[in-house]
């Protein structure tokens, strides 16, 4: 399971949203972040269930491999489902079992704010899909820019992201070889009981901590033996252009956010 996830990974390819420019998709991430709190019935989420369909038709992206790197958060979606239908009362009441009673607002909540965590996540994986990590860091780096007034440490923070972002998947891959030289030894991690599942995780955290120091000590003196001294006084090889189809996709989903309110009303 752990070889398949997406968080941090690029998928090369030539679609409309490979193309774009890094800041217009960070800007597309951050407003469809919050768009999506103005949905509050059925036609809203549909409304964003088509546009991020759509998101996806235009990545290019194979469902199948969308499907495998997002199954773990299905999990969580149906989790999420589940604790608002037990916890959350209101409206008529579905079903009464004494012990357990389910409200109609509990499996709305539920269906609404599972599908609003599952469209983000998704959205959010387009973007890591569609741009290699050093796009990421230019693109955040030039829309912070004006922080720099302010003694803000922009690169920094861009560097750091975007070092997070492309370690995510080695720290997958590196758990997934110690879970199996670990199963391989005798270790349970999917039978037995909770309290015992509990324990097995202990001996997996201690090995992937060290490897992920151990990687992060290589990656400081990689940078220190190439004479990295900060983002003051360096130049870009690559150089950002904005295009006509950025300036259209950030039209579309203003266009979105104005149907979402309408239908909102």
């Amino acid at each position: 399971m752990m070889e398949n996830m997406i968080f941090g990974r690029y998928v090369p390819g030539e679609s409309i949203l490979h193309r774009m420019d890094p800041r217009s998709k960070l800007i597309i991430v951050f407003l469809f972040v919050c768009v999506v709190f103005i949905a509050n019935n059925a036609w809203t989420y549909g409304v964003l269930a088509i546009y991020t369909l759509l998101m996806v038709g235009m990545s290019k992206i194979p469902a199948r491999f969308l499907y495998g790197g997002l199954k773990p958060i299905l999990l969580l979606v149906v989790f999420t489902f589940l604790l608002h239908v037990f916890m959350t009362k209101g409206g008529e009441l579905v079903l009464d079992l004494g012990w357990l009673k389910i409200y109609e607002e509990g499996i709305r909540q539920g269906i609404f704010i599972s599908l609003r965590f599952f469209l983000l996540i998704l959205i959010t994986s387009l973007l890591t899909l569609t741009t290699t990590p050093i796009e990421i860091t230019d693109g955040l780096e030039t829309l912070l820019n004006p922080l720099k007034k302010v003694n803000f440490p922009v690169h920094e923070l861009a560097l750091m992201m975007s070092i997070s972002l492309r370690f995510i998947p080695t720290l997958m891959q590196e758990t997934d070889k110690i879970m199996k030289a670990q199963t391989a030894r005798g270790v349970e991690y999917n039978s037995g009981p909770v309290k015992e599942r509990i324990k097995a995780i202990v001996p997996l955290l201690i090995p992937l901590f060290i490897s992920s120091f151990k990687r992060a000590e290589e990656l400081a003196v990689a940078m220190e033996a190439r004479g990295y001294k900060g983002g003051e006084g360096r130049t870009k090889y690559r150089q950002l252009k904005w295009g006509t189809a950025d300036t259209s996709m950030i039209l579309f989903l203003a266009l979105v956010t104005i149907l979402l309110i309408v239908l909102r009303g």
